[in-house]
């Protein structure tokens, strides 16, 4: 059976993630004038962000990486690495496929 404490850092992960989710939200809600809401859409990426923050927790902490020389990961941990499990994920994706972004800017847009 899964120790308790396991259990507390996926929470925390999938926490850290959601609110990860929760907060790109509300900027974009906030950075354009006239959004429209949609709530499957909201749901599905809150939802998403929370299991790739749950993903990085569980990575990181299977790793047995020290952060910030403390040894324990503790659900504290967990959450912030979930919150930063997104951004972590991208400059992964941005190392292996020595890209500058994961999106591509259509050539109108490009400068030459």
């Amino acid at each position: 059976m899964w120790e308790s404490i396991y259990i507390s850092i996926l929470i925390a992960g999938f926490g850290g993630g959601v609110v990860r989710g929760l907060v790109g939200f509300i900027k974009h809600q906030f950075a354009y004038k006239s959004v429209k809401f949609e709530l499957y859409y909201f749901l599905f990426m809150t939802f998403l962000s929370g299991i790739i923050g749950l993903l990085a927790a569980v990575a990181t902490k299977e790793l047995g990486i020290s952060i910030v020389g403390v040894s324990t990961f503790t659900p504290a941990l967990a959450f912030i690495v979930g919150y930063a499990g997104g951004d972590f994920l991208e400059n992964i994706y941005k190392i292996v496929l020595k890209k500058t972004s994961i999106y591509e800017i259509p050539d109108v847009l490009q400068k030459k």
